[in-house]
């Protein structure tokens, strides 16, 4: 099965990240000198994603400025000679087909994901959480798709966390097939340490079919009162066949400021512009502190 489009569930209120996201959209923030957004994009572009819908609410039109032309921004930077940054800023706009829909209410991710039915229509599709930044080698979301066009089956990234930090995530109950490939039994949403099924948990990625649309509208409202998308893919792997890949890469939760943190370090230590600097900022704070 050929994956082309890819959902981005960006409606969520940024509550971990106030005051901060009070008014600019957590997935707007910049890291180092691109909006968190934009990674993420990046990321589904490089894997051969044509189509993307955002998922959004109204407090979040920035993202859909962010993605267009801004004629009268190119025309100074053209007469200025600033050809860099005049060609980072149509890049961002061409990055691929992007479409938004709205969330109407705030009724979890299995809500968000439902709202993109009509887009989807009766192809697989990829879903990359818009807080989640992935750092890898090959893109992230890449490597589910493999994985979900060799078993003609919906995919779900995971890696192993501490026990102590499974309840933040879903655990899930996996079947070994092959190198980092494995069959999915079983799962479970923000399970205590004694209810996890193993200590993998899904992060951030998938790669769905267009069954899953039926069961979430059918879907009771789970954990914290929504929708939850982890409850929709139990019923899907009841169903058929589902895999999991323990994806090669690292994580970066931007959601909340730990994770933001992480992130904009370790980007800005690998920019040709900052990082030969930062490195040296970092080293001089540790001699002091």
């Amino acid at each position: 099965m050929k994956v082309r489009k890819a959902i981005i569930p960006a409606a969520g209120l940024g509550t971990r990240m106030l005051p901060a996201t009070k008014t600019v959209p957590k997935e707007m923030l910049p890291m180092v000198d691109k909006p968190v957004i934009q990674y993420i994009i990046e990321e589904a572009v490089a894997s051969g994603i044509e189509d993307i819908l955002i998922v959004t609410n109204r407090a979040k039109s920035a993202m859909d400025d962010y993605f267009d032309y801004y004629p009268e921004l190119e025309e100074r930077l053209d007469r200025a000679g600033k050809e860099k940054e005049l060609a980072e800023v149509r890049r961002a706009a061409d990055l691929a087909n992007i479409f938004y829909v709205r969330q109407k209410e705030t009724k979890g991710l299995g809500h968000a994901i439902g709202r993109a039915r009509h887009f989807v229509g009766n192809e697989p599709f990829a879903v990359l959480l818009g807080d989640d930044i992935m750092r890898a080698e090959k893109p992230v979301i890449g490597q589910l798709i493999r994985a979900a066009e060799a078993y003609s089956a919906p995919v779900v990234g995971i890696q192993r966390v501490d026990p102590e930090q499974i309840s933040k995530y879903s655990s899930v109950k996996i079947l070994p097939k092959e190198d980092r490939i494995y069959g999915v039994a079983d799962m479970n949403e923000k399970p205590t340490k004694s209810e996890r099924l193993s200590d993998y948990a899904i992060l951030g990625r998938y790669v769905l079919t267009p069954e899953i649309f039926d069961i979430l509208e059918n879907l009771k409202p789970g954990f914290g009162g929504e929708i939850q998308l982890t409850d929709g893919l139990r019923e899907l792997c009841k169903r058929r066949n589902m895999m999991a890949v323990d994806f090669e890469g690292r994580r970066y939760d931007t959601g909340n400021l730990r994770g933001f943190l992480e992130a904009t370090i370790d980007f800005a230590l690998e920019h040709p512009e900052t990082g030969a600097w930062l490195k040296r900022f970092l080293k001089d704070k540790a001699e002091i502190l």
